[in-house]
């Protein structure tokens, strides 16, 4: 299993950037990166979500508690969204609000969701609901509601 310091480690070294660069570019102490790269000192709650911020990985990622880089934001379509190496920002975007079912306590729900078996049969139950009656008469009567606003 990856720690937190590794998984720090190796997103910094993706970016080209330098343990004092990274402290600088998100206004933590000049020595920061280095102790948490090291393991002397962990980040804070507020640092941890500054720093998955930045690099555009969700908190359960970056502590090392899921391998899956992705948001997931848009699974139950069969997609992903990867964080391939996006440019260096200056700040910390402001932070995603992601449902509290996968936030920071909702490692192993958040798991769930992004497996593809899950995913999978959610997508299957749904197109059997949608093709049921009771389903083409609920699409149906969302159809004559959208024309009629039209």
């Amino acid at each position: 299993m990856v720690t937190l310091a590794q998984r720090l480690e190796a997103l910094r070294t993706q970016r080209g950037l330098s343990r004092p660069a990274l402290s600088a570019a998100l206004g933590f102490p000049k020595t920061a990166m280095e102790k948490f790269e090291t393991g002397r000192q962990t980040p804070t709650q507020d640092q941890q979500r500054k720093l998955a911020d930045y690099f555009g990985v969700p908190l359960p990622y970056l502590r090392g508690e899921s391998d899956d880089p992705s948001d997931g934001d848009n699974w139950l379509n069969g997609g992903t969204v990867l964080n391939e190496d996006p440019a260096p920002a200056p700040r910390p975007e402001p932070r995603k609000v992601r449902p509290a079912a996968v936030q920071e306590d909702g490692a192993v729900f958040g798991a769930l969701l992004k497996s593809p078996s899950f995913q999978a049969l959610m997508r299957d139950a749904a197109l059997e609901a949608l093709r049921s009656p009771e389903g083409q008469e609920l699409l149906a009567k969302a159809v004559r509601r959208e024309l009629g606003r039209r």
